[in-house]
């Protein structure tokens, strides 16, 4: 019962550590803002931190989109995603290998684009859910997360190439180990911050 009442107290990671209850809507909004636009740097770095693979670049980038939608929530977080990739939209240098512009949305990473978003909405979701207090239910949360990050891309990625081409070689089998990988980190990092904020809290 305890638990519970923790999970509707501080539905996301960022609200227990950054928003306080008597805080007022311009405070709340100035620092959602600030989030956001931090959120929206954190995931440009991850982005520029690149294995260089044939068609799509392996990056942290997915890491940082994770645990934006874990610790931010749904809304919160995607409004973050969203504003990154409207940053890369308007031709700011965010996206793999310092690339920015609409030119991006119709090359092959198009599709993983769209796929943060959904990706980090579902785990922001989940999240506000309690999963990210669990270990087993934070795995699931992060498997749906990659399944919703991986299917429009690889989607537009065949329409692209052609699916005469070996489009899973390409654009998923390259990148397991890598997002098993991420996705032990979040698992093990996750959990175990809700346990040292729900600490300090009592």
């Amino acid at each position: 019962m305890k638990s519970h009442t923790q999970v509707m107290t501080y539905p996301s990671m960022s609200a227990a550590l950054l928003l306080g209850e008597a805080d007022s809507k311009i405070q709340r909004a100035v620092r959602y803002a600030l989030l956001a636009l931090a959120g929206s740097a954190l995931i440009t770095l991850c982005t520029q931190i690149s294995l260089p693979l044939f068609p799509v670049p392996m990056t942290l980038q997915t890491f940082a989109v994770f645990l934006i939608g874990l610790t931010y929530g749904w809304r919160l977080g995607g409004i973050t995603v969203a504003l990154y990739l409207l940053e890369g939209a308007l031709g700011l240098p965010v996206f793999s290998g310092g690339k920015g512009g609409m030119i991006v949305f119709m090359g092959p990473t198009a599709g993983y684009l769209v796929g943060f978003l959904l990706a980090a909405t579902a785990c922001g979701w989940f999240a506000e859910r309690g999963f990210d207090r669990s270990y087993f239910k934070l795995l699931v949360a992060l498997l749906v997360g990659n399944v919703l990050l991986y299917a429009p891309g690889l989607l537009w990625l065949g329409a692209l190439i052609g699916w005469d081409k070996p489009v899973l070689e390409y654009g998923l089998y390259p990148f397991i180990g890598g997002d098993l990988l991420k996705i032990a980190m979040a698992v093990l990092l996750l959990p175990t911050a809700w346990k040292i904020v729900n600490r300090l809290k009592q």
